[in-house]
């Protein structure tokens, strides 16, 4: 089957859809197991590795919801049934290399999907090698990722480029002179979006002078008046955040109330329905980068997905929901293609991805086994995330 054919398979399934999606798995612990036991010959393992639990938990079970929609509407393939083997690494990174041991050696997965955190993704992504297992990030942006590492891949952009377009954003369109950078220094994804971002405003500025303060904060903490305090007596034109929904939330709105009114700016994690939550009010403006925008829908597939999900879930999908759809699809191209489980056949298979036809854009994989994708802009409008800008890569 090719890969246009596939593509097509998966519209007709989409837009037949009807039923309500029916949990597969029960939980054992870390590790969800199948509720009916089918012969192992006859089942392809899918693990999927995800915080479920403690702070990313909400953005797990974004990219989770996507993959179990995808697997009701596809269920088999080359004839076999298809197992989600579910593992919760509860947002921590010990817990996410014990757990992505668990999948590949124990569990014994032929290909992992996951994990929402670039710092848990890396924490699995040695093991995943070790054990020659491919794995597919949904929204894991840190370049680190894949470098190197011949066994894991990516269906999103990467911070290099994320970083690049949120500086060009805040200098062209906000006219923003002076800018301060609000991080969180431990995690992964936050330092390395930071330094991209502040390595191209500086040039587009023209000074290195054009970041007036670059303040740190822990994963976890709620209270932000110190670092703010600082920023306000610099008065800068706009202010980037680099970090978790959660603390980018509260940072808003502690702003807010010692009346910084600057405009806010960050990354693809405040993509979710949390970010809204936590921020209210606050966060009326903000503006952020992203990997799909359901009110400007890229194909057919994204149509098709965005009919399908609503259907299912009766709510509208963030984006993350969307690269964990085309993750899911892409591991069945690719073991389509390879026309075997083997965990080595699906890892060659997935190299070789050029055109794939996803809900967030055609995936065509590069040397280090990333997709160029577009970045969009969101702001948030009434309460809601709203389409505002696409630049493409």
């Amino acid at each position: 089957m090719t890969i246009r054919d596939f593509s097509k398979l998966t519209i007709v399934t989409l837009l037949a859809v009807s039923s309500v999606l029916v949990g597969c798995t029960k939980s054992t612990g870390s590790v969800e197991a199948p509720e009916t036991e089918t012969p192992a010959a006859d089942v392809i393992k899918i693990g999927v590795f995800e915080p479920l639990t403690g702070a990313n938990a909400a953005g797990g079970a974004d990219e989770l919801a996507g993959i179990k929609l995808a697997h009701k509407l596809t269920p088999t393939v080359l004839g076999r049934k298809i197992e989600l083997v579910i593992a919760d690494n509860k947002s921590e990174q010990l817990e996410a290399a014990n757990v992505a041991a668990t999948l590949v050696q124990g569990k014994k997965v032929n290909v992992v999907l996951g994990s929402w955190g670039s710092s848990l993704s890396m924490s699995g992504g040695s093991i995943f090698a070790e054990y020659k297992t491919p794995a597919i990030a949904m929204s894991a942006t840190n370049p680190s990722l894949t470098k190197g590492n011949d066994y894991y891949f990516r269906v999103c952009f990467v911070d290099s480029f994320q970083g690049a377009v949120g500086a060009a954003y805040v200098f062209n369109t906000l006219k923003a002179k002076k800018v301060a950078i609000i991080r969180e220094v431990s995690s992964d994804y936050a330092v390395g979006l930071s330094r991209f971002f502040v390595n191209h405003f500086t040039k587009l500025a023209g000074d290195e002078k054009a970041i007036v303060a670059a303040v740190d904060y822990n994963s976890g903490d709620r209270e932000f008046v110190k670092q703010l305090s600082v920023i306000k007596q610099l008065n800068p034109d706009a202010i980037f955040i680099a970090g978790n929904y959660t603390e980018s939330a509260l940072l808003i709105r502690q702003a807010r109330a010692l009346d910084i009114n600057v405009p806010f700016v960050g990354g693809d994690s405040w993509d979710t329905a949390a970010f809204l939550k936590e921020g209210a009010e606050a966060v009326e403006g903000a503006v952020f980068s992203t990997f799909f925008a359901n009110d400007a829908p890229i194909n057919k597939t994204s149509d098709a997905f965005l009919k399908a999900f609503r259907k299912e879930y009766q709510k509208e999908p963030v984006a993350v929901a969307v690269l964990g759809f085309d993750a899911y699809n892409l591991a069945l191209d690719a073991i389509t293609r390879a026309n075997s489980a083997e965990p080595q056949k699906i890892r060659d298979a997935l190299a070789q991805t050029k055109g794939f036809e996803g809900a967030a854009g055609t995936i065509t994989f590069n040397a280090n086994g990333d997709a160029e994708k577009p970045a969009f802009f969101k702001t948030v409008k009434g309460g809601k995330f709203v389409y505002h800008s696409v630049v493409e890569p």
